[in-house]
């Protein structure tokens, strides 16, 4: 049986670690960080993610830690609704579409992996520095200064590097990826605790993107205070300043951006006093990196944002690592040969994700507020079906669920047929 390393106990790592098991494998997974920490904010959770969680035999217990998504409704920054679409089992997918906190999703699969594997399974504290391969196997070299009783070098037979946005593993295979790509785009992302909202488990897109940017809301923990309340996440999208990668993940106030949305009458909804009260925030520059040209080298590969970090624009980050899991496991199961079977990864899943990456650089169905906004002047309007058809609006969320591979149960395979398609994917630069 091969031995496997694992660079990275995220989620993505994580979930590669329960896959390999299931196929018979016990890989080992290290982590930089000597502690693994609930950290992050909402992540969206999309149906055939959802179904990589089940057959890993965890879906009861995510279903414990997070919301049941019903509807995804968008509106202008005047509060109008300009279209709105059901979610997951409710849109007639198998699966469920859910919303949880990044770190209680970590916290379970680390559960598990420990459950399954071992507490030995994870080593902590040590952090990828270097490595070598040859004809026989790959030897890692680790900085075990935050936890000397880890090993300073492990061989293996196979290492797959799932060491995030700024994969040490992938910058060794291809430096030229080291730089990141900066969007021009800051996140201020932060949770509250307040009642739910409409049916308790509605996503809201809301905002005029040219004159205030784009505010996205979704729960992501039921009865978070025994008092029926939940914890909501929320996400503003703002041009910004260049950041640097430095200021990643950096605890922030609300004092600017506090009344961007004071125009927006929702009614059932005061967007500004959410904000004001919010728990804890953080800002992000929206930065990924350019597609790979490649992802597996020999006997060493790449998986989740080490392999294709995007925007979270349509919430397929997480979601597409749990697939990537899911393959290389298979093919590694598959097929005898180590080298062949990341080559047969990598071509099953490289080029579907690189036009993901790209997808999210554009505004995805995301583009309505922006159509609606150029269409009104910026203006209230008096019926939406003068400005924006629902027709046309469904056109584009059709096309785009095919595309991500998330086909509408019932849409025929061609209902697509590509007139949207700048809308969803830009050229590299």
């Amino acid at each position: 049986m091969l031995d496997i390393v694992i660079i990275g106990a995220g989620p993505a790592g994580l979930a590669a670690a329960l896959r390999l098991h299931q196929q018979g494998f016990t890989p080992r997974l290290f982590e930089a960080v000597p502690e693994i920490k609930p950290l992050g904010v909402g992540v969206d959770i999309k149906p055939y993610a959802v179904k990589e969680l089940t057959e890993l035999g965890l879906y009861e217990e995510f279903c414990a830690i997070s919301v049941e998504a019903q509807e995804s409704i968008f509106y202008t920054g005047y509060g109008q609704q300009i279209f709105g679409e059901q979610c997951g089992r409710h849109m007639g997918y198998e699966h469920d579409q859910r919303f949880v906190h990044r770190g209680h999703l970590q916290m379970m699969l680390y559960r598990a992996v420990q459950e399954r594997l071992g507490p030995d399974a994870i080593t902590l504290g040590c952090r990828c520095v270097d490595f070598t391969q040859d004809q026989h196997g790959v030897t890692v070299t680790f900085d075990n200064s935050q936890n000397p009783a880890a090993p300073q070098q492990v061989r293996a037979d196979v290492v797959i590097g799932v060491d995030g946005i700024r994969s040490v593993v992938r910058s060794q295979l291809l430096p030229a990826s080291e730089r990141s790509h900066f969007s021009g785009l800051t996140l201020y992302r932060g949770v509250t605790v307040m009642p739910p909202i409409k049916t308790g488990g509605s996503i809201l897109h809301i905002g005029d993107p040219i004159r205030q940017g784009t505010l996205i809301v979704y729960p992501i923990q039921d009865n978070v205070d025994g008092q029926g309340n939940q914890l909501v996440n929320w996400v503003i999208e703002q041009a910004e300043k260049p950041q640097s990668e430095e200021d990643w993940n950096q605890q922030t106030g609300v004092k600017e951006i506090e009344h961007v949305f004071d125009d927006c009458q929702l009614g059932f909804l005061n967007v500004s006093e959410m904000i004001r009260q919010a728990r804890e925030c953080y800002l992000f520059p929206l930065i990924d990196h350019d597609p790979l040209p490649q992802w597996s080298f020999g006997r060493i590969t790449l998986l989740g944002d080490a392999a294709h970090a995007m925007y979270p624009r349509g919430g397929n980050s997480v979601c597409q690592a749990f697939v990537d899991a899911r393959v290389l496991a298979e093919k590694l199961s598959a097929i005898s040969d180590p080298v062949a079977a990341l080559q047969a990864y990598e071509e099953e899943r490289r080029d579907k994700v690189n036009w993901l990456v790209l997808a999210s650089r554009g505004e995805g169905p995301e583009v309505v507020r922006r159509i609606v906004e150029e269409r009104s002047g910026g203006k209230p309007f008096d019926d939406i079906e003068t400005i924006f058809p629902h027709e046309e609006a469904l056109a584009i969320f059709s096309e785009y669920h095919a595309k991500a591979g998330m086909r509408i149960p019932g849409q025929k395979e061609n209902a697509a047929p590509g007139k949207y398609q700048s809308v969803f994917a830009t050229e590299q630069k």
